[in-house]
Protein backbone atom coordinates (compact mmCIF):
# COMPACT_ATOMS: atom_id res chain seq x y z
CA UNK A 1 0.00 0.00 0.00
CA UNK A 2 1.64 3.37 -1.53
CA UNK A 3 2.32 5.69 1.76
CA UNK A 4 0.53 8.68 1.65
CA UNK A 5 1.39 12.02 2.92
CA UNK A 6 -0.52 12.57 6.37
CA UNK A 7 -2.00 16.05 7.50
CA UNK A 8 -2.43 16.79 11.05
CA UNK A 9 -5.05 15.69 12.63
CA UNK A 10 -7.74 17.02 13.49
CA UNK A 11 -8.49 16.89 17.11
CA UNK A 12 -10.71 19.04 19.57
CA UNK A 13 -8.43 21.97 19.54
CA UNK A 14 -9.07 22.18 15.34
CA UNK A 15 -10.47 25.14 13.89
CA UNK A 16 -13.63 24.25 11.21
CA UNK A 17 -13.20 24.43 7.24
CA UNK A 18 -15.26 26.00 4.63
CA UNK A 19 -14.96 25.04 0.69
CA UNK A 20 -16.73 28.25 -0.60
CA UNK A 21 -15.19 31.65 0.84
CA UNK A 22 -18.19 33.54 -0.37
CA UNK A 23 -21.24 31.21 1.45
CA UNK A 24 -22.88 32.55 5.15
CA UNK A 25 -20.40 30.70 7.39
CA UNK A 26 -23.08 28.85 9.34
CA UNK A 27 -20.30 27.55 11.73
CA UNK A 28 -18.36 29.04 14.48
CA UNK A 29 -15.15 29.73 13.22
CA UNK A 30 -12.35 33.03 13.28
CA UNK A 31 -14.26 34.39 10.05
CA UNK A 32 -17.16 34.98 11.83
CA UNK A 33 -16.42 36.42 15.34
CA UNK A 34 -14.23 40.09 15.64
CA UNK A 35 -12.12 38.28 18.55
CA UNK A 36 -11.40 34.45 19.12
CA UNK A 37 -10.43 35.01 22.39
CA UNK A 38 -11.77 35.12 25.54
CA UNK A 39 -11.85 39.00 26.99
CA UNK A 40 -11.14 40.35 30.44
CA UNK A 41 -14.80 41.66 30.49
CA UNK A 42 -17.17 39.69 31.56
CA UNK A 43 -20.38 41.13 30.38
CA UNK A 44 -18.35 41.42 27.15
CA UNK A 45 -18.16 37.36 27.18
CA UNK A 46 -21.82 36.64 28.06
CA UNK A 47 -23.06 38.99 25.31
CA UNK A 48 -20.72 37.50 22.65
CA UNK A 49 -21.76 33.79 23.72
CA UNK A 50 -25.49 34.53 23.80
CA UNK A 51 -24.46 35.98 20.00
CA UNK A 52 -22.77 33.13 18.92
CA UNK A 53 -25.13 30.73 20.31
CA UNK A 54 -28.38 32.39 20.21
CA UNK A 55 -30.67 33.94 23.13
CA UNK A 56 -32.60 30.44 23.58
CA UNK A 57 -34.22 28.95 26.73
CA UNK A 58 -31.58 25.77 27.06
CA UNK A 59 -28.74 28.17 27.26
CA UNK A 60 -28.40 28.59 31.48
CA UNK A 61 -26.12 31.65 32.42
CA UNK A 62 -25.85 31.44 36.58
CA UNK A 63 -24.17 34.86 37.62
CA UNK A 64 -22.01 34.33 40.92
CA UNK A 65 -20.43 36.63 43.55
CA UNK A 66 -17.27 34.77 43.83
CA UNK A 67 -15.92 36.83 46.42
CA UNK A 68 -16.34 40.09 48.42
CA UNK A 69 -13.22 41.24 49.46
CA UNK A 70 -12.38 42.25 46.85
CA UNK A 71 -15.49 42.26 44.80
CA UNK A 72 -15.43 38.97 42.24
CA UNK A 73 -18.16 38.09 39.84
CA UNK A 74 -18.09 35.09 37.46
CA UNK A 75 -20.77 33.69 35.58
CA UNK A 76 -21.20 29.45 34.78
CA UNK A 77 -22.99 28.75 31.49
CA UNK A 78 -24.12 25.56 30.38
CA UNK A 79 -26.90 24.06 28.16
CA UNK A 80 -29.59 22.45 29.70
CA UNK A 81 -29.76 18.99 28.83
CA UNK A 82 -26.17 18.30 27.64
CA UNK A 83 -25.33 18.39 31.27
CA UNK A 84 -25.35 16.40 34.67
CA UNK A 85 -27.37 19.60 36.38
CA UNK A 86 -26.34 17.80 39.86
CA UNK A 87 -22.94 17.93 39.00
CA UNK A 88 -23.06 21.61 38.15
CA UNK A 89 -24.75 22.28 41.21
CA UNK A 90 -22.67 20.29 43.58
CA UNK A 91 -19.42 20.60 42.40
CA UNK A 92 -19.26 24.03 40.75
CA UNK A 93 -21.65 26.65 41.74
CA UNK A 94 -22.19 25.36 45.72
CA UNK A 95 -18.13 24.93 45.07
CA UNK A 96 -17.88 28.61 44.39
CA UNK A 97 -20.39 29.87 46.71
CA UNK A 98 -19.25 27.82 49.79
CA UNK A 99 -15.80 28.56 49.53
CA UNK A 100 -15.08 32.19 49.84
CA UNK A 101 -11.48 33.27 48.72
CA UNK A 102 -10.67 35.69 51.51
CA UNK A 103 -7.34 35.57 51.27
CA UNK A 104 -7.87 36.85 47.51
CA UNK A 105 -5.60 39.79 46.86
CA UNK A 106 -4.61 42.24 43.52
CA UNK A 107 -1.13 40.79 43.71
CA UNK A 108 -2.42 37.07 43.75
CA UNK A 109 -5.07 38.13 40.53
CA UNK A 110 -2.54 35.73 38.48
CA UNK A 111 -2.56 32.19 40.69
CA UNK A 112 -6.89 32.87 40.92
CA UNK A 113 -7.57 30.85 38.46
CA UNK A 114 -5.03 28.00 39.40
CA UNK A 115 -6.89 28.32 43.08
CA UNK A 116 -10.08 27.65 41.41
CA UNK A 117 -9.22 24.21 39.27
CA UNK A 118 -6.97 23.18 42.11
CA UNK A 119 -8.56 23.91 45.25
CA UNK A 120 -12.23 24.99 45.02
CA UNK A 121 -13.83 23.04 41.95
CA UNK A 122 -14.39 19.83 43.52
CA UNK A 123 -15.09 18.70 39.69
CA UNK A 124 -13.52 15.43 38.04
CA UNK A 125 -12.33 17.03 34.65
CA UNK A 126 -11.38 20.69 34.70
CA UNK A 127 -9.50 22.69 31.98
CA UNK A 128 -8.68 26.31 31.05
CA UNK A 129 -8.62 27.85 27.55
CA UNK A 130 -9.03 31.09 26.07
CA UNK A 131 -9.14 30.13 22.58
CA UNK A 132 -13.35 31.02 21.68
CA UNK A 133 -13.37 27.75 19.43
CA UNK A 134 -12.48 25.35 21.77
CA UNK A 135 -14.94 27.63 24.19
CA UNK A 136 -18.27 26.93 22.69
CA UNK A 137 -17.23 22.91 21.43
CA UNK A 138 -17.05 22.49 25.18
CA UNK A 139 -20.07 23.92 26.15
CA UNK A 140 -22.18 22.22 23.06
CA UNK A 141 -20.28 19.01 24.50
CA UNK A 142 -21.93 19.45 27.40
CA UNK A 143 -19.32 21.00 29.70
CA UNK A 144 -20.11 23.97 32.13
CA UNK A 145 -17.95 26.99 31.11
CA UNK A 146 -16.92 29.50 33.77
CA UNK A 147 -15.80 33.24 33.25
CA UNK A 148 -14.36 35.02 35.84
CA UNK A 149 -14.28 39.25 35.39
CA UNK A 150 -11.31 40.20 35.04
CA UNK A 151 -9.34 37.43 33.53
CA UNK A 152 -8.99 36.70 29.72
CA UNK A 153 -9.23 33.08 30.02
CA UNK A 154 -12.00 30.78 31.33
CA UNK A 155 -12.55 27.71 32.87
CA UNK A 156 -14.39 24.05 31.48
CA UNK A 157 -15.85 21.95 33.88
CA UNK A 158 -16.59 18.36 32.70
CA UNK A 159 -20.34 17.75 33.74
CA UNK A 160 -21.50 15.83 30.54
CA UNK A 161 -24.59 14.07 31.23
CA UNK A 162 -28.33 14.56 30.23
CA UNK A 163 -30.47 11.41 29.10
CA UNK A 164 -28.70 8.14 27.51
CA UNK A 165 -29.76 4.63 26.52
CA UNK A 166 -28.75 2.08 29.30
CA UNK A 167 -26.50 -0.54 28.09
CA UNK A 168 -28.65 -3.01 26.46
CA UNK A 169 -28.75 -6.75 24.91
CA UNK A 170 -27.54 -6.41 21.14
CA UNK A 171 -30.62 -6.74 18.94
CA UNK A 172 -28.84 -7.54 15.81
CA UNK A 173 -26.21 -10.00 17.17
CA UNK A 174 -27.77 -12.16 19.12
CA UNK A 175 -25.51 -14.90 21.08
CA UNK A 176 -26.24 -17.83 23.23
CA UNK A 177 -23.50 -17.88 24.88
CA UNK A 178 -21.34 -14.57 25.50
CA UNK A 179 -21.48 -11.06 26.98
CA UNK A 180 -25.18 -9.47 26.69
CA UNK A 181 -23.78 -5.88 26.44
CA UNK A 182 -24.17 -3.83 23.36
CA UNK A 183 -22.79 -0.17 22.64
CA UNK A 184 -25.41 2.54 22.90
CA UNK A 185 -25.28 6.40 21.75
CA UNK A 186 -22.46 8.01 23.99
CA UNK A 187 -18.84 8.04 22.69
CA UNK A 188 -17.65 8.16 26.02
CA UNK A 189 -19.56 5.27 27.04
CA UNK A 190 -18.55 3.27 24.31
CA UNK A 191 -14.93 3.78 24.70
CA UNK A 192 -14.91 2.76 28.02
CA UNK A 193 -17.13 -0.48 26.89
CA UNK A 194 -13.71 -1.65 25.17
CA UNK A 195 -11.32 -0.39 27.83
CA UNK A 196 -12.85 -2.85 30.51
CA UNK A 197 -11.79 -5.81 28.07
CA UNK A 198 -8.53 -4.51 26.34
CA UNK A 199 -6.73 -2.99 30.28
CA UNK A 200 -3.49 -2.66 28.10
CA UNK A 201 -2.15 0.83 28.47
CA UNK A 202 -1.00 0.97 25.01
CA UNK A 203 -4.58 0.96 23.73
CA UNK A 204 -5.07 4.49 21.96
CA UNK A 205 -8.56 6.09 21.01
CA UNK A 206 -7.61 9.65 19.49
CA UNK A 207 -11.02 11.69 19.04
CA UNK A 208 -11.75 13.78 15.64
CA UNK A 209 -14.10 16.75 15.35
CA UNK A 210 -16.25 15.70 12.02
CA UNK A 211 -18.58 18.22 10.04
CA UNK A 212 -18.67 21.76 10.04
CA UNK A 213 -22.07 22.54 11.24
CA UNK A 214 -22.61 18.96 13.40
CA UNK A 215 -19.21 19.38 14.96
CA UNK A 216 -19.33 15.34 15.63
CA UNK A 217 -16.68 13.94 17.76
CA UNK A 218 -15.52 10.21 16.03
CA UNK A 219 -12.91 8.19 17.54
CA UNK A 220 -10.27 6.18 16.38
CA UNK A 221 -8.97 3.38 18.58
CA UNK A 222 -5.95 0.91 18.10
CA UNK A 223 -3.41 -0.94 19.92
CA UNK A 224 0.28 0.89 19.55
CA UNK A 225 2.71 -1.62 18.68
CA UNK A 226 0.18 -4.00 17.27
CA UNK A 227 -1.79 -1.83 14.37
CA UNK A 228 0.36 -1.31 11.91
CA UNK A 229 1.24 2.18 11.25
CA UNK A 230 0.56 3.30 7.71
CA UNK A 231 -2.94 1.51 8.59
CA UNK A 232 -3.49 3.82 11.11
CA UNK A 233 -1.54 6.84 8.79
CA UNK A 234 -4.34 6.18 6.14
CA UNK A 235 -7.47 5.90 8.18
CA UNK A 236 -6.12 9.49 9.79
CA UNK A 237 -5.93 10.50 6.39
CA UNK A 238 -9.45 9.49 4.62
CA UNK A 239 -10.81 10.81 7.83
CA UNK A 240 -8.94 14.17 7.40
CA UNK A 241 -10.51 14.58 3.84
CA UNK A 242 -14.18 14.72 4.75
CA UNK A 243 -15.75 18.00 4.28
CA UNK A 244 -19.29 17.70 4.81
CA UNK A 245 -21.57 19.48 6.80
CA UNK A 246 -23.13 16.90 9.47
CA UNK A 247 -22.60 13.18 10.59
CA UNK A 248 -25.22 12.01 12.23
CA UNK A 249 -24.03 8.55 11.80
CA UNK A 250 -21.13 5.97 11.15
CA UNK A 251 -22.78 4.93 8.07
CA UNK A 252 -22.12 8.90 6.86
CA UNK A 253 -18.50 8.10 7.68
CA UNK A 254 -18.83 4.25 5.65
CA UNK A 255 -19.50 5.78 2.83
CA UNK A 256 -17.12 8.45 2.41
CA UNK A 257 -13.84 6.70 3.43
CA UNK A 258 -15.00 3.04 1.48
CA UNK A 259 -12.67 1.96 -1.21
CA UNK A 260 -15.30 1.15 -3.39
CA UNK A 261 -18.54 2.32 -3.94
CA UNK A 262 -19.92 0.83 -6.72
CA UNK A 263 -19.89 -2.73 -5.17
CA UNK A 264 -23.28 -4.44 -3.38
CA UNK A 265 -20.62 -6.09 -0.95
CA UNK A 266 -20.01 -3.63 2.44
CA UNK A 267 -15.89 -3.20 2.45
CA UNK A 268 -16.16 -2.06 5.85
CA UNK A 269 -17.31 -3.94 8.65
CA UNK A 270 -20.26 -2.60 11.04
CA UNK A 271 -20.92 -4.07 15.41
CA UNK A 272 -22.54 -3.14 18.21
CA UNK A 273 -20.99 -5.47 20.29
CA UNK A 274 -17.71 -4.16 22.23
CA UNK A 275 -16.72 -8.34 22.39
CA UNK A 276 -16.03 -8.11 18.39
CA UNK A 277 -14.31 -4.72 18.94
CA UNK A 278 -12.49 -5.64 21.31
CA UNK A 279 -10.92 -9.06 19.00
CA UNK A 280 -10.46 -7.14 16.23
CA UNK A 281 -8.46 -4.90 17.90
CA UNK A 282 -6.13 -7.28 19.88
CA UNK A 283 -5.28 -8.70 15.87
CA UNK A 284 -3.82 -5.77 14.31
CA UNK A 285 -7.45 -3.93 12.89
CA UNK A 286 -8.59 -0.10 13.49
CA UNK A 287 -11.95 0.40 15.17
CA UNK A 288 -14.30 3.58 13.90
CA UNK A 289 -16.55 5.37 16.47
CA UNK A 290 -18.65 8.12 16.13
CA UNK A 291 -21.19 9.90 19.04
CA UNK A 292 -24.20 9.69 19.21
CA UNK A 293 -24.47 6.17 17.08
CA UNK A 294 -24.58 2.56 18.44
CA UNK A 295 -22.46 0.96 16.02
CA UNK A 296 -18.23 0.99 15.40
CA UNK A 297 -16.88 0.73 12.25
CA UNK A 298 -13.86 -1.96 12.29
CA UNK A 299 -11.03 -1.67 9.31
CA UNK A 300 -9.78 -3.45 7.39
CA UNK A 301 -12.22 -6.01 6.35
CA UNK A 302 -12.46 -9.11 4.84
CA UNK A 303 -15.50 -11.53 3.01
CA UNK A 304 -14.95 -14.01 5.53
CA UNK A 305 -15.60 -11.93 8.12
CA UNK A 306 -19.21 -11.09 7.75
CA UNK A 307 -19.53 -14.57 8.84
CA UNK A 308 -17.91 -15.02 11.73
CA UNK A 309 -19.86 -14.30 14.85
CA UNK A 310 -19.10 -13.72 18.46
CA UNK A 311 -20.79 -17.21 19.53
CA UNK A 312 -17.80 -19.01 17.28
CA UNK A 313 -15.65 -18.10 19.62
CA UNK A 314 -17.31 -18.87 23.12
CA UNK A 315 -18.31 -22.38 21.95
CA UNK A 316 -16.32 -25.73 21.05
CA UNK A 317 -14.25 -25.05 17.96
CA UNK A 318 -16.14 -28.22 16.41
CA UNK A 319 -19.28 -26.92 16.36
CA UNK A 320 -18.10 -23.76 15.83
CA UNK A 321 -16.66 -25.43 12.32
CA UNK A 322 -19.88 -26.96 11.17
CA UNK A 323 -22.23 -23.59 11.87
CA UNK A 324 -19.39 -21.55 10.03
CA UNK A 325 -19.51 -23.83 7.15
CA UNK A 326 -23.55 -24.05 7.49
CA UNK A 327 -23.75 -20.40 7.02
CA UNK A 328 -21.69 -20.47 3.66
CA UNK A 329 -23.73 -22.95 2.48
CA UNK A 330 -26.78 -21.03 3.52
CA UNK A 331 -25.13 -17.76 1.56
CA UNK A 332 -25.25 -19.95 -1.12
CA UNK A 333 -28.48 -21.16 -1.01
CA UNK A 334 -29.65 -17.78 -0.83
CA UNK A 335 -27.85 -16.26 -3.95
CA UNK A 336 -28.53 -19.15 -6.33
CA UNK A 337 -31.61 -20.95 -4.77
CA UNK A 338 -34.48 -19.69 -7.38
CA UNK A 339 -31.60 -19.05 -10.11
CA UNK A 340 -30.84 -22.95 -10.02
CA UNK A 341 -34.72 -23.80 -10.08
CA UNK A 342 -35.29 -21.90 -12.67
CA UNK A 343 -32.42 -22.89 -15.30
CA UNK A 344 -33.48 -26.47 -14.09
CA UNK A 345 -36.81 -26.26 -14.81
CA UNK A 346 -36.22 -24.41 -18.11
CA UNK A 347 -33.35 -25.71 -19.81
CA UNK A 348 -32.30 -28.93 -18.05
CA UNK A 349 -34.88 -31.11 -16.83
CA UNK A 350 -32.56 -34.29 -17.90
CA UNK A 351 -30.85 -33.37 -14.41
CA UNK A 352 -34.34 -33.88 -11.93
CA UNK A 353 -34.83 -37.45 -11.38
CA UNK A 354 -37.96 -38.24 -13.44
CA UNK A 355 -40.52 -38.46 -10.71
CA UNK A 356 -39.56 -35.28 -9.77
CA UNK A 357 -40.05 -34.06 -12.63
CA UNK A 358 -43.23 -35.55 -13.41
CA UNK A 359 -44.64 -34.19 -10.17
CA UNK A 360 -42.97 -29.92 -10.85
CA UNK A 361 -44.64 -30.84 -14.46
CA UNK A 362 -48.05 -31.76 -12.94
CA UNK A 363 -47.56 -28.88 -11.03
CA UNK A 364 -46.55 -26.26 -13.47
CA UNK A 365 -49.60 -26.97 -15.30
CA UNK A 366 -52.22 -24.04 -15.97
CA UNK A 367 -49.72 -21.90 -15.09
CA UNK A 368 -49.18 -19.05 -17.27
CA UNK A 369 -45.97 -17.48 -16.28
CA UNK A 370 -42.24 -18.84 -17.65
CA UNK A 371 -40.31 -19.85 -14.38
CA UNK A 372 -39.01 -16.22 -14.25
CA UNK A 373 -41.61 -14.36 -14.00
CA UNK A 374 -42.78 -16.87 -11.90
CA UNK A 375 -39.85 -16.64 -9.58
CA UNK A 376 -39.75 -12.96 -10.18
CA UNK A 377 -43.09 -12.20 -8.49
CA UNK A 378 -42.59 -14.44 -5.94
CA UNK A 379 -39.27 -12.60 -5.01
CA UNK A 380 -40.67 -9.41 -4.98
CA UNK A 381 -43.67 -10.25 -3.01
CA UNK A 382 -41.66 -11.89 -0.23
CA UNK A 383 -39.11 -8.09 -0.11
CA UNK A 384 -42.39 -6.24 -0.22
CA UNK A 385 -43.49 -8.71 3.08
CA UNK A 386 -40.24 -8.62 4.53
CA UNK A 387 -40.11 -4.21 4.69
CA UNK A 388 -43.70 -3.98 5.77
CA UNK A 389 -42.72 -6.35 9.18
CA UNK A 390 -39.60 -4.30 9.25
CA UNK A 391 -41.11 -0.61 9.34
CA UNK A 392 -44.43 -1.77 10.80
CA UNK A 393 -44.80 -1.32 14.83
CA UNK A 394 -42.74 -4.35 16.67
CA UNK A 395 -46.21 -5.72 18.33
CA UNK A 396 -47.75 -6.24 14.94
CA UNK A 397 -45.02 -6.62 12.22
CA UNK A 398 -43.74 -10.02 12.85
CA UNK A 399 -47.25 -11.41 13.07
CA UNK A 400 -48.83 -9.43 10.12
CA UNK A 401 -45.00 -10.39 7.89
CA UNK A 402 -45.63 -13.86 8.79
CA UNK A 403 -49.51 -14.27 8.14
CA UNK A 404 -49.23 -11.89 5.16
CA UNK A 405 -46.55 -14.54 3.14
CA UNK A 406 -48.66 -17.98 4.03
CA UNK A 407 -51.73 -16.39 2.83
CA UNK A 408 -50.87 -14.67 0.13
CA UNK A 409 -48.35 -18.48 -0.76
CA UNK A 410 -51.28 -20.29 -0.43
CA UNK A 411 -53.67 -17.95 -2.32
CA UNK A 412 -51.15 -17.86 -4.88
CA UNK A 413 -51.11 -21.13 -5.67
CA UNK A 414 -54.77 -21.89 -5.43
CA UNK A 415 -54.98 -19.15 -7.93
CA UNK A 416 -53.05 -20.73 -9.95
CA UNK A 417 -50.49 -17.98 -10.22
CA UNK A 418 -47.19 -19.87 -9.15
CA UNK A 419 -46.54 -23.11 -8.51
CA UNK A 420 -46.28 -24.90 -4.84
CA UNK A 421 -42.36 -26.21 -5.68
CA UNK A 422 -41.75 -22.45 -6.48
CA UNK A 423 -43.33 -21.20 -2.88
CA UNK A 424 -40.98 -23.59 -0.92
CA UNK A 425 -38.18 -22.47 -2.91
CA UNK A 426 -38.46 -18.64 -2.60
CA UNK A 427 -39.42 -19.53 1.08
CA UNK A 428 -36.11 -21.69 1.77
CA UNK A 429 -34.22 -18.52 0.06
CA UNK A 430 -35.29 -16.31 2.39
CA UNK A 431 -35.14 -18.52 5.15
CA UNK A 432 -31.14 -18.80 4.24
CA UNK A 433 -30.78 -15.36 4.19
CA UNK A 434 -31.18 -14.75 8.05
CA UNK A 435 -28.33 -17.30 8.86
CA UNK A 436 -25.29 -15.09 8.38
CA UNK A 437 -24.57 -12.89 11.24
CA UNK A 438 -23.97 -9.51 9.15
CA UNK A 439 -27.28 -7.87 7.66
CA UNK A 440 -24.79 -6.10 5.53
CA UNK A 441 -23.76 -9.43 3.68
CA UNK A 442 -27.13 -10.91 3.50
CA UNK A 443 -28.41 -7.63 1.82
CA UNK A 444 -25.31 -8.38 -0.93
CA UNK A 445 -27.02 -11.66 -1.62
CA UNK A 446 -30.43 -10.42 -2.07
CA UNK A 447 -29.27 -7.87 -4.87
CA UNK A 448 -27.33 -10.60 -6.91
CA UNK A 449 -30.01 -13.08 -6.21
CA UNK A 450 -32.18 -11.34 -8.97
CA UNK A 451 -28.95 -10.70 -11.19
CA UNK A 452 -28.36 -14.65 -10.96
CA UNK A 453 -32.36 -15.18 -12.10
CA UNK A 454 -31.87 -13.01 -15.16
CA UNK A 455 -28.20 -15.18 -15.81
CA UNK A 456 -30.55 -18.46 -15.19
CA UNK A 457 -33.40 -17.54 -16.84
CA UNK A 458 -31.43 -17.02 -20.57
CA UNK A 459 -28.57 -19.39 -20.34
CA UNK A 460 -29.46 -22.09 -17.82
CA UNK A 461 -26.83 -23.25 -15.99
CA UNK A 462 -23.98 -21.96 -18.13
CA UNK A 463 -25.48 -18.75 -17.11
CA UNK A 464 -25.05 -19.05 -13.55
CA UNK A 465 -21.55 -20.22 -14.02
CA UNK A 466 -20.67 -17.12 -16.08
CA UNK A 467 -22.70 -15.20 -13.34
CA UNK A 468 -20.37 -16.60 -10.56
CA UNK A 469 -17.12 -16.03 -12.98
CA UNK A 470 -18.06 -12.22 -12.69
CA UNK A 471 -18.85 -12.14 -9.18
CA UNK A 472 -15.90 -14.09 -8.25
CA UNK A 473 -13.36 -11.49 -10.34
CA UNK A 474 -15.20 -8.56 -8.26
CA UNK A 475 -14.25 -9.95 -4.97
CA UNK A 476 -10.82 -10.84 -6.52
CA UNK A 477 -10.62 -6.93 -7.26
CA UNK A 478 -12.20 -5.35 -4.30
CA UNK A 479 -9.68 -3.80 -1.50
CA UNK A 480 -10.73 -2.53 2.04
CA UNK A 481 -7.93 0.22 2.74
CA UNK A 482 -5.73 -1.29 0.55
CA UNK A 483 -6.34 -4.49 2.15
CA UNK A 484 -7.36 -7.69 -0.56
CA UNK A 485 -11.39 -8.63 0.18
CA UNK A 486 -11.21 -12.38 -0.42
CA UNK A 487 -8.31 -13.13 1.83
CA UNK A 488 -7.23 -15.40 2.90
CA UNK A 489 -9.14 -17.45 0.14
CA UNK A 490 -7.47 -15.10 -2.44
CA UNK A 491 -4.78 -15.05 -2.32
CA UNK A 492 -4.47 -17.95 -0.63
CA UNK A 493 -2.74 -18.08 2.80
CA UNK A 494 -2.46 -21.20 4.31
CA UNK A 495 -1.63 -19.74 8.36
CA UNK A 496 -5.35 -18.16 8.16
CA UNK A 497 -7.47 -20.58 7.58
CA UNK A 498 -7.32 -21.59 10.92
CA UNK A 499 -9.67 -18.75 11.55
CA UNK A 500 -11.44 -18.40 7.72
CA UNK A 501 -13.74 -21.96 6.69
CA UNK A 502 -13.13 -23.77 9.70
CA UNK A 503 -12.45 -22.59 13.06
CA UNK A 504 -9.32 -24.22 14.54
CA UNK A 505 -8.57 -24.56 18.36
CA UNK A 506 -7.26 -21.67 20.20
CA UNK A 507 -3.86 -22.95 20.55
CA UNK A 508 -3.59 -23.70 16.64
CA UNK A 509 -4.32 -20.38 16.20
CA UNK A 510 -1.08 -18.85 17.45
CA UNK A 511 -0.73 -16.49 14.92
CA UNK A 512 -2.73 -12.97 13.87
CA UNK A 513 -3.85 -12.24 10.63
CA UNK A 514 -0.78 -12.05 8.43
CA UNK A 515 -1.70 -9.67 6.28
CA UNK A 516 -2.94 -7.22 8.76
CA UNK A 517 -0.58 -7.39 11.36
CA UNK A 518 3.61 -7.95 10.69
CA UNK A 519 4.50 -6.27 13.48
CA UNK A 520 3.70 -8.71 16.21
CA UNK A 521 2.37 -12.11 14.19
CA UNK A 522 2.60 -13.66 17.36
CA UNK A 523 -0.22 -13.85 19.46
CA UNK A 524 0.16 -16.56 22.30
CA UNK A 525 2.85 -18.51 23.40
CA UNK A 526 3.95 -22.43 21.98
CA UNK A 527 3.12 -25.33 24.11
CA UNK A 528 -0.26 -24.24 25.01
CA UNK A 529 -1.93 -27.73 23.83
CA UNK A 530 -3.89 -29.72 26.07
CA UNK A 531 -2.12 -33.00 27.08
CA UNK A 532 -3.94 -35.86 29.01
CA UNK A 533 -3.64 -36.34 32.58
CA UNK A 534 -0.63 -39.42 32.71
CA UNK A 535 -2.41 -41.18 35.40
CA UNK A 536 0.93 -43.46 35.65
CA UNK A 537 3.47 -40.73 36.53
CA UNK A 538 0.95 -39.83 38.99
CA UNK A 539 0.85 -43.06 40.75
CA UNK A 540 4.63 -43.44 40.17
CA UNK A 541 4.28 -39.77 42.06
CA UNK A 542 2.75 -41.07 44.81
CA UNK A 543 4.48 -44.49 45.78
Amino acid sequence: MKEKKLKKPILLSSKLRKKDPQSTPLTVNASNIDNDKVTENLECNINKLTETIGNTKDLIIRELIINHNPFIKGAACYVAGLVDEKLVSDFIIESLIEEPLEEYTEVQKNDLLDTLEKKILTVANVSVTNDWNNLIHALLSGKTILFIDGINQAIEGGTTGGEWRSIEEPTSEITIRGPKDSFNESLKTNISLIRRRIKSPHLRPEIFQLGTVSQTDVAILYIDGIANQKLIQEVKERLNRIEIDDILSEATIEELIEDSTFTPFPTIFNTERPDIVANTLVDGRIAIIVDGSPFALIVPTSFAQFFKAAEDYYQRYDFSTLIRILRYFAFSASLLGPSIYIALITFHQDLIPTTLVISLAAQREGIPFPAFIEALIMEITFEVLREAGVRMPRAIGQAVSIVGALVIGQAAVQAGIVSAAMVIVVAGTAISSFTTPSYNIAVAARILRFAMMFFAATMGLYGILIGLIILVAHLCSLRSFGFPYLAPFGPFILEDQKDGLFRFPLWARKRRTRLVNQNRPKRMAHGLKPSPFNQKEEVKDEV
